[in-house]
């Protein structure tokens, strides 16, 4: 791997580390002010509007600078939404903030493997990333966890500046204040990242027009992609598959936490760590995806995310943590084996039908209206007085539903369409070697 690859990688981990346990500190907050269980599990689908709304947007920002410094302006907006939620802005606006510094983020981060890895590595790259993402989301809800925890917290509420009233007087503010330091490192690493050399796409590319007029065309632009890839028929695979994957693992680590608190009686830090629990299981399935799969075979891990939708209503017959704990990993197993080849494919395609920030944009757009879609549906099960195993069951009953369709559309495509998927995956196969 290129020297900008480890760079790339320690930035990715430190922000994600700082996400996943903002959310967790937010989670407790919500908790200790006594707001209602729909609200505390809106968190999830509020970080994704966002990137639904910008995605025409964000793709092509992504493409217009230089892909260090996109990411680098996200982590700056990522800190604004903690110092809102910091000082007394409702959590749900401040994570949403948080979220608009994540919808930039992606886009960048993602789209320069593509820039700086020839296709031959990004199946192994996407493993080490995502690997390094799981590693930095098991961590991240361990730290938050660890933060709001009783004796953490105590000795962050002791520390104090001299003649300054900082306003920090709970665990959750406490570990707030910490978490504003992990993004300033994110970002302090995000200027390190080098310029690959790929020329920017402006975002001012009629000079005739004003800027909005170009951001405003932006949107044909943004729905044809979206339609390209849609059309492409492995890349309307990979992304279905990828989509409800996101989808289904957004809204996972809170239905873990809320799980956790009604079948073994957990608080939020000791339910934080079951979360964990399902990461350490993703971080070995991508691991070994990353190490046995290749490009063109990667339609075969389709079932595994069948597997994980009865997984996940399977969960409600456990209430025992030594039952719990390799459970969890069995399910994070699935999905980690699961969308490491399938997002690599989908990469692949959209790089080649529309260039590198405008296909994860594209993807973006997809997988975070599924997270809406399906944070909207659990929260609004909640908020209708389901019980939260009635809830589960439902969500995991959608996700292994939808599952067994994008199968049989596959499968479909192969017999209706058996030249054009043969022509694409010998594209895939070819691309490996260059």
């Amino acid at each position: 791997m290129k020297r900008g690859f480890y760079t790339i990688m320690s930035a990715q981990f430190f922000s994600s580390l700082a996400d996943q346990a903002l959310f967790v500190a937010a989670v407790e907050l919500m908790r200790s002010a006594g707001a209602p269980e729909w609200q505390r599990a809106a968190l999830v689908p509020i970080f994704a509007v966002f990137y639904v709304v910008l995605a025409p947007l964000v793709g092509a920002f992504a493409d217009a600078l230089p892909k260090g410094k996109v990411m680098f302006i996200s982590n700056a907006i990522k800190v604004v939404g903690c110092l809102m939620m910091l000082f007394g802005t409702h959590p749900l606006l401040s994570y949403a903030i948080v979220g608009l510094g994540a919808a930039a983020y992606s886009p960048a981060k993602y789209g320069i493997l593509t820039e700086l890895l020839p296709a031959s590595q990004l199946v192994k790259a996407n493993g080490w990333i995502e690997g390094l993402t799981i590693a930095s989301i098991l961590l991240g809800i361990v730290l938050g966890g660890t933060l709001v925890g009783h004796t953490v917290s105590s000795h962050l509420l002791r520390f104090d500046l001299p003649f300054i009233d900082t306003g920090v007087d709970t665990p959750p503010a406490a570990a707030i204040s910490v978490l504003i330091f992990v993004y300033a490192l994110a970002a302090w690493f995000n200027t390190r990242i080098p310029h690959t050399g790929v020329e920017m796409r402006s975002l001012r590319s009629n000079k005739q027009h004003g800027l909005v007029r170009n951001i405003a065309s932006l949107l044909p632009d943004f729905w044809h992609c979206n339609a390209r890839l849609w059309r492409d028929k492995l890349g309307q695979i990979s992304l279905a598959t990828t989509t409800l994957f996101w989808g289904a693992g957004g809204n996972l680590k809170y239905i873990v936490i809320a799980w956790g608190s009604v079948a073994l009686g957990y608080n939020t830090t000791q339910a934080s760590w079951l979360t964990g629990v399902v990461t350490i299981g993703m971080a070995v399935g991508a691991v070994a995806a990353s190490m046995r799969m290749k490009l063109d075979t990667a339609t075969q891990v389709i079932p595994m995310g069948i597997g994980m939708g009865v997984l996940v209503v399977c969960m409600i017959f456990i209430g025992n943590v030594w039952l719990a704990v390799p459970f969890l990993i069995l399910l994070g197993g699935c999905g980690g084996f699961l969308v490491v080849p399938m997002n690599a494919l989908l990469q692949h395609r959209g790089h080649n039908l529309m260039g590198a920030g405008r296909s994860i944009a594209v993807q973006n757009f997809n997988e975070q209206a599924c997270i809406l879609l399906l944070g909207g549906f659990y929260s609004a099960c909640t908020g209708l007085g389901l019980s939260a195993n009635a809830a589960i069951t439902a969500f995991g009953g959608l996700v292994a539903g939808f599952m067994w369709l994008i199968r049989r559309w596959h499968l479909s495509n192969l017999r209706k369409y058996p030249e054009e998927v043969q022509h694409l995956l010998a594209i895939a196969r070819s691309d490996k070697h260059h």
